[in-house]
């Protein structure tokens, strides 16, 4: 809800509270009249009161107009004191309603220190906090008992407002520098103990690792490119390395495949078993089969959760990730991908608004919870139709500007054997991995290698699989740059720059 947006009451709560008891709901009549009589005579409090409060968060009527005409007030950068609120009032027809000059005056009279002006600003709020959660438990009571309506629409719409609830209770207080200046402190401290020389979480990719430290806690971290490029390739054998060779929990979120067609390419990666075999086009053999079992091993026991419900809602991804951090303490979220989630119902069919929603709770989600979230997102057509160099940029992140805007990093794969053009070229496997933004680094290009048979990435110098390209291709590719009278010597075509 906007700050000072007019809301209608979305239940009589006074009804409500006859089911228990007759009980009154949460209310602080007299600290409101406390909170209203400072604002009249401390016009120094006034900023920070309204940065807090809305009409809402008062439970009397006539406290709500009051602070509508203090909050009009302070808009037009006007003096806040009785007599132009009365004024205000006046003009609005709704002086008589509140009690007229009398009752602000009555009002002035009830204020306690200025000191305590915050607490009990805080306790309004709570109080605001208590009704709606009333509210919101109502509706969800009452719209269970409609057998018309899908459980899962319950779940959905209950789990979103109490999420927008949330967020009107989030709050981060101003600090002194020296007290951001310890906790820095004691953050270098630790990162000067790691062995690996990180700040973040390890990638499992060294190239990658040496540009961005490891993925940083509460970035959102943007992974684009060409259709068939292999962005579910590229996270997925990440999630493996990280998973396998480092122990670190990870989420996966595959919107688009089921899980089982997911970990089958993990597992074709994993035990480098052909991809045919594996979805039965052909026979495995019994030393294949105890290969497979022996590959899946160290897999089988690693922390990797995986999620594969469709059209996952921002609000249920939220009420998940949370979770998943909370219980089995995942480092990492994968999100695959991002234009196939669902924004908030009020945007439904303006698509753009939509994108740009879901990219910003990303962003917020990720700082909430303190982990880093990548998110795999689509490119614009424009790239396929471009002529000359096709590699990705920035303004070919498909349908929101707002996405560049929400990333501390965007990243595109591009292949250039992939793209095919005379203009690029490239052998058989090579990648750039091309970090187009880096809100607190380098931005530049990273080499890395495409093994098509196992469906992977790795880093380019990684020698322990060979050159990782066929090695008949490479020696045609390298002959047509540099001549027929070039000899063929594996040991030195690895390092060509070509």
């Amino acid at each position: 809800m906007a700050k000072n947006e007019k809301r209608q009451p979305r239940v009589n709560l006074n009804a409500i509270a006859e089911d228990f008891g007759g009980r009154k709901p949460p209310q602080a009549i007299d600290i409101e009249e406390a909170v209203l009589g400072a604002l009249l005579l401390e016009p120094d409090v006034v900023p920070d009161v309204l940065d807090q409060l809305e009409a809402e968060c008062f439970y009397k009527d006539v406290h709500k107009k009051i602070f509508e005409a203090i909050t009009t007030l302070s808009q037009r950068n006007d003096p806040v004191d009785i007599f132009s609120v009365s004024d205000e009032l006046s003009k609005r027809g709704e002086l008589e309603n509140v009690g007229g000059v009398a009752y602000l005056s009555q009002l002035s009279t009830k204020i306690g220190a200025a000191a305590h002006v915050e607490y009990h600003t805080k306790v309004l709020l709570q109080k605001f906090l208590q009704r709606e959660l009333i509210s919101i438990s109502y509706e969800v009571q009452k719209a269970a008992f409609d057998d018309s309506l899908p459980v899962d629409d319950l779940i959905d719409t209950a789990e979103e407002k109490v999420f927008t609830l949330a967020q009107r209770n989030v709050h981060s207080e101003t600090k002194p520098i020296q007290s951001v200046i310890n906790r820095a402190m004691e953050q270098i401290q630790t990162n000067q103990q790691r062995e690996d020389g990180l700040s973040g979480v390890p990638s499992g990719y060294t190239g990658i690792d040496r540009v961005t430290f490891g993925w940083q806690t509460g970035d959102l971290i943007i992974l684009a490119a060409r259709p068939s490029v292999g962005k579910t390739a590229f996270v997925l054998t990440m999630a493996r390395n990280m998973v396998v060779d480092h122990h670190i929990p990870v989420a996966f979120f595959s919107l688009e495949m089921p899980d089982t067609q997911l970990v089958t390419r993990i597992m074709i990666s994993e035990t480098g078993l052909p991809s045919e075999k594996l979805r039965g086009a052909k026979k495995m053999t019994q030393d294949e089969w105890r290969q497979l079992e022996s590959g899946l091993n160290n897999l089988s026991r690693s922390p990797l959760w995986i999620d594969d419900t469709p059209s996952l809602s921002i609000y249920e991804f939220r009420s998940k990730a949370r979770r998943l951090v909370n219980k089995q303490h995942v480092k990492l979220i994968i999100i695959d991908y991002l234009q196939l989630m669902t924004g908030p119902p009020e945007l439904k069919g303006m698509r753009e608004q939509e994108v740009a929603a879901i990219s910003r709770s990303l962003k917020a989600i990720a700082k909430e919870l303190g982990v880093p979230i990548i998110a795999l997102s689509q490119l614009n057509r424009s790239v396929e139709t471009r002529g000359g160099n096709k590699r990705p940029q920035l303004s070919d992140l498909r349908e929101s500007g707002a996405i560049e805007q929400d990333a501390d990093i965007v990243m595109f794969i591009h292949r250039p054997e992939f793209v095919g053009t005379q203009e690029e070229g490239g052998a058989p496997g090579e990648t750039d991995l091309i970090i187009a933004k880096h809100r607190n680094g380098e931005v530049c290009d990273v080499k890395m290698r495409f093994l098509s048979s196992e469906v992977k990435f790795v880093d380019y110098n990684d020698r322990s699989y060979g050159t990782g390209y066929d090695d008949g291709a490479v020696y045609k590719h390298v002959q047509s740059k540099l001549g027929p009278d070039y000899t063929h010597t594996p040991s030195t075509e690895f390092d060509l720059d070509i």
